[in-house]
């Protein structure tokens, strides 16, 4: 087939979008097919409506890539691409919303306080939850803007710093624990969750060095949880892919708190990253799927979508 991989971007995400297209690109023409790569930017819509093309390959991580903003795009010029839809887009990519569906189908998440920059006034406000508390753009991923304060000066910085990357950003109680992520994929009704994976960071904190510098963090397949826990998770990484509408494949993330209560989800990725030291592409190389196989696969599941 013919198909082009959007990839870099602008959004914050830039550099691991740069490497996840990298990727799936040799992986695709592995398989045989004609590959494009299009490192793309806003003013390039006209090139994208008249594309040529069997299949999107998106490769975009962040604003203008999985959020929605590039599947209404494709939708209009009726192009297919692999991966999840506008709307199931648009809501995983809006923490605040994502989380209000989770609650209502039984996920635990944490509490929250969402911030307008518009209406912010630092002499107003009052800390919500005892510290430490999660400090967050509500629009963003890959931590990009998270601070984890533990006092009254790193709550303020942390306002700060996440606002400078969204209008709108998420307080949210500190939940200690094990970091889990779960990979879903399937058709629609038939999705399945790949072995949970836990992430062992080498830095305090699951920050963004550990996330994508090589040895940044380790990663135990299967986690080292019993086997309730684990299936509780795997169920809910499947219902949550399915309350948000997602399509083919996505990734959730979870905490595990260390004082025994049930998980609490974190989020879920419609476009997951596709780096080498990427968690979904480790989770299928577990159950045996080569790189290039996986990637075939999404392809191949996004084809039968329409």
């Amino acid at each position: 087939m013919k198909v082009a991989v959007l990839y870099g971007g602008t959004s914050a995400e830039r550099e691991v979008s740069l490497s996840s297209g990298r990727g799936i690109m040799e992986a695709l023409k592995q398989k045989g097919h004609e590959v494009i790569g299009i490192d793309f930017h806003p003013n390039m819509i006209n090139d994208i409506l008249t594309l040529d093309v069997d299949i999107v390959f998106i490769g975009l991580h962040g604003r203008l890539g999985e959020d929605g903003s590039i599947q209404s795009l494709l939708d209009l010029a009726g192009i297919p691409y692999v991966g999840s839809g506008v709307l199931a887009s648009a809501l995983a990519m809006d923490k605040a919303k994502s989380k209000v569906m989770f609650a209502n189908v039984g996920i635990r998440t944490a509490q929250d306080v969402i911030l307008q920059k518009s209406t912010f006034s630092k002499e107003d406000f009052n800390l919500p939850f005892s510290l430490p508390i999660v400090i967050k753009p509500n629009r963003e991923g890959s931590t990009i803007g998270l601070t984890i304060a533990h006092d009254e000066e790193e709550v303020l910085k942390g306002l700060e710093f996440a606002f400078e990357h969204d209008e709108e950003i998420m307080i949210e109680q500190y939940v200690k624990g094990t970091e889990v992520t779960i990979a879903v994929i399937g058709e629609r009704g038939k999705e399945q969750a790949m072995p949970i994976i836990e992430i062992v960071p080498k830095n305090k904190y699951y920050d963004y060095e550990s996330k994508y510098a090589p040895g940044g963090s380790e990663h135990i397949i299967p986690a080292r949880i019993n086997d309730e826990v684990t299936q509780l998770l795997l169920n809910n990484a499947v219902l949550a892919h399915q309350v948000l509408g997602c399509e083919v494949y996505s990734r959730a993330d979870f905490i595990i708190p260390d004082n025994g209560e049930k998980p609490v989800i974190l989020e879920v990725n419609t476009l997951p990253g596709m780096t080498p030291t990427s968690l979904f592409p480790d989770a299928a190389k577990y159950i045996g799927i080569k790189y290039e196989e996986m990637i075939e696969e999404l392809v191949n599941l996004s084809l039968k979508k329409r």
